[in-house]
């Protein structure tokens, strides 16, 4: 079982498109599970919830679903504004590491940063960069690609809850200055890190879709698209990525599952004078006669 997690509408119907034979599981405290399988893969279950926007939220579902499904792996797939001209809208950003950048200590005349930051999980960055050197993901895109392919991008990202359209507040500076290596900026990724973390650091990893700029024209970006084009292309890459993982039954993709064990049924009958001292069912080591 793994769980990915969404904080928007249009982020959840994305992933949901990949999975089939979906149930609700319901929280005692009301949190509603979609519980499925991967579309032709039906050994990879998924639960995946919906957290609304904000890092305390994200962090109070991490924490609730790790505790109810105790899965190999989480995944947040969502939407991110970009911080870098470079990256096009639509592109994929695999968080390596995860910024809390509203941290700090704020004197008379300037602001001093004390970030928190946790880095991805080795193991899913290493599948995750595997299906980057292939196009084979890009089969997962609903209504296939037009024009350009998307970018796969492997980069910190910044998280905070505030939502970022300019490139000129005093917020968008302090990001250039103080977190110079984010190429991306969202609302829940430090939550789900932290609870993460501190859930016996299950493997955890951030996927986003660019929808816009953060330049002051995020509106017009999701009016064109954005922001449905952007969740599409990482919910794809997050579904490659939870069917490259191991199954549910512990058979990696390719592999054929292990052969099951013999059942093995045994009957001692003693004759004469003889006297069966042990009934052994299955015996996989030897065995011996003591006097």
């Amino acid at each position: 079982m793994n769980v990915i997690m969404t904080a928007l509408d249009v982020e959840h119907a994305a992933v949901l498109e990949h999975l089939e034979d979906v149930r609700p599981h319901r929280h005692p405290s009301g949190t509603v599970f979609d519980v499925g399988v991967v579309a032709g893969h039906p050994r990879h279950s998924v639960a995946l919830v919906l957290t609304g926007p904000g890092t305390t939220a994200a962090a109070t579902l991490t924490e609730r679903a790790n505790a109810v499904f105790g899965p190999a792996a989480m995944v947040f797939v969502g939407v991110a504004g970009s911080l870098r001209d470079t990256l096009a809208i639509g592109d994929v950003v695999v968080a390596t590491k995860i910024y809390s950048y509203q941290g700090g200590r704020s004197d008379k005349d300037e602001f001093l940063v004390r970030p928190s930051a946790w880095s991805v999980s080795h193991r899913l960055e290493q599948e995750a960069r595997r299906l980057r050197r292939g196009d084979a993901w890009y089969s997962l895109l609903s209504g296939g690609v037009e024009g350009a392919p998307p970018a796969v991008h492997f980069d910190p990202i910044a998280v905070g809850d505030v939502v970022l359209d300019s490139r000129t507040s005093e917020l968008a500076q302090r990001l250039r200055t103080s977190y110079n290596d984010a190429v991306a900026v969202e609302m829940e990724g430090s939550g789900f890190a932290h609870a993460a973390h501190l859930g016996n650091q299950v493997h955890a990893m951030a996927v986003r879709g660019i929808s816009d700029h953060a330049d002051g024209r995020k509106a017009k970006a999701d009016r064109a698209g954005g922001q449905r084009l952007a969740a599409r292309n990482a919910a794809a890459f997050a579904i490659a990525l939870i069917t490259a993982l191991e199954s549910d039954d512990g058979v990696r993709v390719g592999e054929e599952p292990p052969p099951a064990t013999p059942v093995v049924h045994n009957t001692n009958t003693a004759r004469d004078n003889a006297h069966v001292g042990q009934q052994i069912g299955v015996n996989f080591g030897s065995s011996r006669r003591f006097r």
